[in-house]
């Protein structure tokens, strides 16, 4: 250990304002920094929430208030206080806090100025605000005594026992450069504002299913369920634990579409309006969201599993263990932990994909009426078997009618294909290795087939073709007769 009263030492203080416009920088979207917020007044305490803004163009003030147990003298200044909590200390078991920075960095993402007014067992209403306008002016860490409609945030208090505001004003990453008149501008902004409240209805949600309101503008938020709780059809897989039971891992099958109503499937497709968006881990710190409907780097989006998703509860103590970032967005597993991870989510995808086979298999049986079209076929030529491309492959067929001049130069270049397919090493392979051979776009992307499926869909409805009978020749042609769970979005899309 060093002596460290024997080494000479200077300070070396962050310069104010530049570390301010680096908190700016951290990447927040509105969405993450409002419920950054509203973390705040959770951890506070609170039962009720209101989020609200007065619409002034580049003059607007966005707030959020609550009724937790507020504060008062040097708790306010402590808390308008940069890392006004270390990481390293253990916090208390429901706390949704991490860096101490959570208010401070939201806020300045998103605004020059804001202010924390609060009121604390009916006591006297005080407030201070951080102004980046003058930290840059007197370059130094300083508060300022203002808030911005001073009298009506108080009167907002005065009807509550203790709470908190934590007011935006000067919102330049919003409201720059718009103007109080500009329809459009306010059109933009509204688009914004339902985007946070569609945000924080899934964030939140397992706090709204527990008593919580969040009113936006005076309206209860209502939570967003992603994994159908109460639905036909779900399947709920037993619970994992890891860490002597602190991590939970929980797998859901969700309901096929044929199972729910047209407004559970409409609101199955959460905030992002996509089922294959939110397919993946939902990652939770103390029933708070963090990661909604991502593979977390382990596996690729497909549409045939967006029926799967995968709870994962972790307490506060697994911040470091789980890489959670200061806007509370992102989580890492540990490679201690990915095992088992992988496992419990390999088999929730398999029991995704047959709902889906199966329905596929069944609407196939149900629309079988073509024949069916290989893509090769086996002709026989001076007593020698040899293998051809089928010319009337919905696919060819179209290629070659649009082709005009490049036509002659297609069937040359498909002829050369065919004739020197090496079937010798193919069937010399097949009869000595042990490796099973793949069926067509196994353990590949599956972007291009799904492409020409739908050009070839559009194609077969342009031609006068029924939906039912486009989808029968489709499922009866080689290589979508492998993928039959693809049929159901093509009407979708």
């Amino acid at each position: 250990m060093l002596d460290y009263t024997q080494i000479a030492s200077t300070p070396a203080e962050p310069e104010a304002s530049s570390m301010i416009e680096t908190f700016r920088a951290i990447g927040y979207s509105i969405e993450t920094a409002v419920a950054d917020i509203i973390d705040n007044s959770i951890s506070a305490g609170a039962k009720n929430i209101w989020v609200d803004y007065d619409w002034k163009g580049p003059d607007t003030i966005f707030w959020v208030m609550d009724d937790g147990v507020g504060m008062a003298g040097d708790e306010l200044i402590q808390a308008m206080r940069p890392g006004s909590i270390s990481p390293l200390v253990e916090r208390r078991k429901n706390d949704l806090g991490r860096f101490g920075l959570g208010l401070k960095t939201a806020s300045f993402s998103q605004c020059r100025k804001f202010c924390l007014i609060s009121k604390k067992d009916n006591s006297e209403v005080d407030f201070w605000s951080w102004d980046l306008d003058f930290v840059n002016q007197i370059k130094s860490w300083r508060l300022i005594k203002y808030c911005p409609e001073q009298a009506f945030f108080e009167e907002k208090l005065s009807q509550i026992n203790s709470g908190t505001a934590v007011v935006w004003w000067d919102i330049d990453r919003l409201t720059k450069g718009t103007s109080v008149d500009s329809e459009s501008s306010k059109s933009k902004f509204l688009e914004t504002m339902d985007k946070v409240k569609k945000h924080l209805s899934m964030v939140f949600h397992r706090f709204l299913e527990d008593g919580l309101t969040i009113h936006f503008r005076d309206r209860k938020i209502k939570a967003w369920d992603p994994f159908m709780f109460g639905s036909e059809g779900l399947q709920p897989k037993p619970d994992t634990f890891l860490e002597q039971g602190n991590i939970r891992i929980k797998g859901f099958v969700l309901p096929h579409r044929s199972k729910i109503s047209a407004e559970q499937y409409e609101n199955g497709k959460g905030p992002k309006d996509s089922w294959t968006a939110h397919q993946g881990f939902y990652v939770y710190r103390n029933k708070r969201l963090l990661v909604a409907g991502d593979w977390l780097g382990l596996f690729k989006r497909e549409v045939h599993y967006d029926l799967c998703r995968v709870l994962i509860d972790l307490p506060n103590n697994f911040d470091d263990d789980w890489q959670i970032d200061i806007k509370k967005s992102v989580a890492r597993p540990p490679s201690k932990f990915k095992d088992q991870i992988l496992s419990v989510a390999k088999e929730v995808r398999n029991q995704a994909v047959e709902v889906y086979r199966h329905k596929g298999k069944v609407l196939k049986r149900k629309l079988a009426v073509d024949d069916y079209s290989p893509f090769w076929e086996e002709r026989v030529r001076h007593g020698k078997r040899f293998y051809r491309v089928n010319r009337a492959h919905p696919i060819l067929e179209e290629l070659l009618l649009k082709s005009g001049d490049l036509k002659k130069d297609i069937e040359k270049v498909i002829q050369f294909i065919e004739e020197t397919i090496p079937v010798p090493l193919i069937t010399l392979q097949e009869s000595e290795d042990e490796k099973p051979h793949a069926q067509p776009f196994e353990g590949i992307d599956h972007i291009s087939m799904k492409e020409t499926m739908r050009k070839l869909y559009s194609s077969f409805l342009d031609k006068g073709f029924s939906p039912d009978r486009a989808k029968s020749r489709i499922l009866n042609t080689e290589p979508y007769n492998f993928y039959p769970e693809y049929i159901e979005f093509l009407s979708d899309e």
